[in-house]
């Protein structure tokens, strides 16, 4: 009673299989193209479009996605080439190429495995430059040989769709010996910088001694210089007081109204103090000298006054009393 039901419904089932199965595989078909990508798409065997950013579908058993392509810069970095140089000397040099795809149709049907296509190109470029130079000049002239390479690549790969930014040359490995002698001539030079350095260093020392004591002499002189004229100074305003201090002394002698006896008593004492000195001789003054007479004479009386006649001692107290 129940099979017919049955019957039907197998059908209807296998039919929402199917159903659900073909919309699954057309969501499949429907592709997102993200930033900085390109999409190369094929239709029927030939190209058909290139996709640019936004999502997209996949006409099913007809379209299909040849290549992926990305648009932003990429580095490659190449094994060392063997090359030689214009005075025959052969070298190692790696070097690092900074591309770019800027057409990615014809980077997808331009060439065959466009990275070798490159690496090849950069590889005899790098010979025919340096088998142009000398290795002096091989190993001076990076700036040069990076941008010779940048124009010959750029100009090469054109066709592909690329575009070669920047071409660097890593690293110049010369011969053992040749690296040896550089190395030994390296650390000459080096060596010789170290020694010119310390020479320099020794000629400002001894600059700046010289300097120093120049100025150490400068300055004592100056010093020296400057005590002289303060003693200098200081004697003769020692000198000028002393002047000043008698000169007063003579005003205030003047204003007193001193006398002749006066005077001449300090003339005595001066006389005093000239004798109690060391000199064996004195300079008396001619008005003086008679009065000095008088009293050696007085001296020698009193001295010898037992042994003198009263005629004689009276005459000399008369000639005393005048």
């Amino acid at each position: 009673m129940f099979t017919p039901v049955l019957l039907v419904s197998v059908p209807l089932i296998l039919g929402i299989i199917v159903i659900v199965a073909l919309l699954v595989y057309l969501a499949t078909r429907f592709t997102i193209v993200t930033q900085a990508n390109r999409f190369i798409v094929e239709r029927l065997g030939g190209y058909y479009a290139t996709w640019d950013v936004g999502i997209h579908f996949l006409v099913p058993f007809i379209d299909r996605v040849k290549l992926k392509v990305s648009i932003k810069e990429q580095v490659v970095d190449f094994d060392p080439q063997p090359v030689i140089t214009k005075d025959n000397v052969t070298m190692q040099i790696d070097t690092v190429v900074f591309f770019q795809i800027t057409d990615p149709k014809l980077y997808t049907y331009g060439v065959n495995y466009p990275i070798k296509a490159i690496e090849n190109i950069t590889s005899t470029t790098l010979r025919n430059i340096i088998g142009d130079l000398e290795l002096d000049d091989s190993l001076t002239s990076r700036d040069y040989i990076n941008e010779k390479m940048r124009t010959v690549l750029d100009d090469a790969t054109d066709p592909w769709g690329i575009k070669i930014n920047r071409v660097e040359v890593k690293n110049i490995i010369p011969p053992k010996d040749i690296r040896e002698a550089m190395e030994k001539q390296m650390r000459a030079e080096r060596e010789k910088r170290q020694s010119i350095l310390i020479a320099e260093g020794n000629k400002r020392s001894s600059i700046l001694t010289a300097e120093g004591e120049k100025e150490a002499r400068i300055l004592r002189a100056d010093g020296e210089k400057q005590t002289r004229i303060l003693e200098a100074e200081g004697q003769a305003e020692a000198i000028l007081k002393v002047q000043k201090a008698t000169s007063k002394g003579i005003e205030l002698i003047k204003a007193a109204g001193a006398d002749e006896a006066f005077l001449r008593l300090e003339a005595y004492k001066a006389m005093e103090k000239v004798a109690d000195g060391q000199s064996t001789k004195l300079i008396i003054p001619s008005d003086m000298q008679g009065m000095v007479g008088l009293a050696s004479t007085l001296a020698e009386a009193f001295k010898s006054e037992a042994s003198v006649p009263e005629d004689a001692k009276k005459q000399l107290e008369q000639k005393a009393k005048k």
